[in-house]
């Protein structure tokens, strides 16, 4: 298969994938395909998460979309009719980040029966974490000292993490198919920052 037959099936997986979550295809595909622009898409992720909200349900769908220059990310949340809206409404959102601006890609799999894996088995959860620096946590704590006498104040100690997106899926919640796409989504991202880095 040629690069731009490869292209032309990537692109139309991502189309079949917003419309298989069922979840507003026409808006979040629109949203998507403008995002993208005229760029070959080379990996996606869509995951499509249900949420209880005391007595509501929501639900949302995070696209994640990787080119050769960029990686978007769009999320699409439905309301209920509240004060702004007499009617139900849904807010899209895209944003696109430059792949050198990709600062870590963290990918956590949980397993199941660590002592009898065997390489190639699928994980019973994988967490995608991406970080390109819009959003940090800052976790602080008194600082102290060895001594359990001292009452000196020592200051605060803490640890700022990278938070931009992170992305859980299971396979018990959304299935094999979209645990090995979070996989295929996570090693192609892994490698385009690779090689932005050389």
């Amino acid at each position: 298969m040629d690069a731009m037959a490869k292209t032309s099936t990537t692109t139309q997986g991502l189309r079949a994938a917003i419309e298989r979550s069922g979840y507003y295809p026409a808006l979040v595909a629109e949203a998507v395909e403008a995002a993208v622009g005229g760029e070959a898409v080379r990996s996606y992720l869509v995951h499509q998460e249900t949420t209880f909200d005391q007595n509501e349900v929501r639900r949302h769908v995070t696209v994640l979309v990787l080119t050769a220059n960029r990686f978007l990310v769009s999320h699409t949340d439905e309301q209920a009719a509240d004060g702004t809206s007499p009617t139900p409404y849904a807010t899209t959102s895209t944003e696109s980040v430059k792949i050198g601006r990709i600062s870590s890609v963290v990918v956590s799999r949980v397993v199941a029966n660590p002592e009898q894996y065997t390489p190639g088995t699928l994980p019973r959860e994988v967490v995608l974490t991406i970080g390109w620096g819009a959003v940090s946590r800052l976790d602080l704590e008194p600082a102290a000292c060895g001594d359990p006498n001292c009452e000196a104040d020592h200051g605060y100690t803490g640890s700022s993490t990278a938070d931009d997106l992170s992305l859980r899926v299971s396979e018990a919640g959304d299935g094999p198919e979209t645990v090995r796409q979070a996989l295929a989504f996570a090693q192609a991202i892994s490698e385009a920052t690779a090689d932005v880095t050389r």
